[in-house]
C-alpha cells in the first residue's frame, strides 16, 4: 500500500511522535510511505530512512498558502497513493479543500484532541466534512466532542487509541542515574516531571501553582518541564512571582523522554483539555506513577494505576502530588507495575497501526451520508 501523510508540521508534540512513529511502522510491514509536513524543521523525524520526508515550506500569507497547496496537488497527483492520512487540524482542513480540485483515492482525517480551541475551527470541520472519507480521534470521549460540537454528523468519527513503542518507553536504572547526575540531584531529592508544549491546552499555570502548594514537603521536590512555546516567558515569570523558579527549571525540548521519565519520581500532566494524553501513556510504560487531570481521554489511559484530579484545579493537583509523592516504596513499585502492563496490552504502536491500516483499507468503514 502506498501511503501519504500529512501533518502540519515536525514539532515536538503527541500527534507528532506519533505519526513518525506511524510511519515507520508502515514501512517495516512493506508500504510505501511519504511524510509530508506544510512547514517547520524536523523536530521529530521517523527513524527508517526508508520513509521519504517532504517540507512544503509553506509562508504565513495567501500567497504562500496557495504555493504549499500546489506543490501538495503536484505530489499527490505523482505519488497516486492508495491512502491519504492527514493530521492536526490546519493540515486536514487544508486538504479537504484541495480535494476539490485534486482526485484522492481515500481521505482519512485524523484529529487529536477534544477542543479545536474556537467555534471557526468546528465550522469549518462541519462545511467541509462530506470531503473525507473518514474521520478519526484518539479517544471516544474526544469523538463525542466533536458530535457534540457540531463539527460532524454522529457516526462519522472513529476512535483510533494513540500508540506508543513500549521497547522505547521503558525503565531504565542506569539512564535514570545518569540524567540525575547530570541535573545535580541528590539522591533523596523527588523530581517531578512535565512533558508537552509550552501552550494553553496544558495549563501549566496550574502546574505551578500547585507545585508552589508543596513547601511543606519533608524533602522539598524539583520540578523538570519539557518542551517549548510560545507561553514559556510568561511561565518562568510565573515561577518567579510564586517563589519557585529555584526549583522548576525549563529544558525545552529534549529527544531523551524516555530517560528523563526513568529519572522523575512522578509524572503530572496538569492539562485543561486533551485529546488522549500520549505523554500520560508513555510514563506508565516506563513505570511511572502519574497524576493526571481528568480530561479528554486520559481516564481511559490511566484507569486505576494512577491519580486523576479534575481540570483546572491546583488545590486538588498539589494534594495528589503530595499523596503520590507520600506512596511507600512497595506501592509505588506495584502501581508502576499495573500502569506499564494497562499500556503494554492496550496501547502498544503495532497495535495502533493496524487499526488505521484497516480503516485505509475498508471502503465501506463508515458511511458518508
Amino acid at each position: 500500500m502506498k501511503v501519504l501523510l500529512v501533518i502540519t508540521s515536525l514539532s515536538v508534540g503527541g500527534a507528532e511522535r506519533l505519526v513518525t512513529s506511524l510511519a515507520d511502522e508502515y514501512v517495516a510491514n512493506g508500504h510505501e510511505v511519504i511524510l509530508v509536513r506544510f512547514h517547520g524543521d524536523e523536530e521529530v523525524r521517523p527513524s527508517d530512512s526508508r520513509v521519504r520526508l517532504v517540507n512544503l515550506e509553506m509562508q504565513r500569507s495567501p500567497l504562500g498558502v496557495l504555493t504549499a497547496m500546489v506543490r501538495l496537488r503536484f505530489l499527490i497527483r505523482s505519488f497516486r497513493a492508495d491512502v491519504i492520512n492527514s493530521h492536526l487540524v490546519h493540515a486536514n482542513i487544508l486538504i479537504r479543500v484541495l480535494r476539490l480540485v485534486t482526485p484522492m483515492s481515500r481521505l482519512v482525517n485524523s484529529m487529536h484532541n477534544s477542543n479545536e480551541e474556537g467555534l471557526g475551527r468546528m465550522l469549518a470541520y462541519r462545511l467541509t466534512d462530506h470531503l473525507a472519507d473518514v474521520c478519526t480521534n484518539v479517544s471516544q470521549e474526544a469523538v463525542e466532542a466533536f458530535e457534540r460540537q457540531g463539527a460532524l454528523k454522529p457516526g462519522r468519527m472513529l476512535a483510533i487509541h494513540n500508540g506508543i513503542d513500549t521497547e522505547s518507553f521503558v525503565f531504565d536504572s542506569d539512564e535514570r542515574q545518569r540524567v540525575r547526575t547530570e541535573l545535580g540531584l541528590a539522591e533523596n531529592t523527588s523530581l517531578l516531571l512535565a512533558v508537552g508544549r509550552l501552550s494553553d491546552a496544558k495549563d501549566y499555570p496550574n502546574l505551578l501553582r500547585a507545585f508552589a502548594r508543596l513547601e511543606a514537603c519533608p524533602m522539598v521536590p524539583q520540578l523538570v518541564i519539557v518542551g517549548d512555546g510560545p507561553l514559556r516567558h510568561d511561565l518562568e515569570a510565573l515561577a518567579d512571582s510564586h517563589g519557585i523558579k529555584d526549583r522548576v527549571r525549563f529544558l525545552g525540548v529534549r529527544h531523551d523522554v524516555p530517560e528523563l521519565m526513568s529519572a522523575c519520581d512522578l509524572f503530572v500532566l496538569s492539562s485543561a483539555w486533551e485529546g488522549f494524553g500520549l505523554v500520560v501513556a508513555e510514563a506508565m510504560s516506563c513505570r511511572r506513577p502519574v497524576v493526571a487531570t481528568d480530561c479528554g481521554g486520559v481516564r481511559e489511559v490511566v484507569g486505576s494505576a494512577g491519580f486523576l484530579v479534575p481540570p483546572k484545579d491546583s488545590a486538588a493537583l498539589g494534594e495528589a502530588i503530595e499523596r503520590a509523592l507520600g506512596l511507600s516504596n512497595e506501592r509505588r513499585e506495584k502501581l508502576g507495575a499495573a500502569a506499564r502492563e494497562r499500556v503494554v496490552e492496550r496501547y502498544s504502536l503495532q497495535a495502533t497501526a493496524e487499526r488505521y491500516l484497516a480503516v485505509y483499507g475498508n471502503d465501506n468503514h463508515i458511511s458518508k451520508e
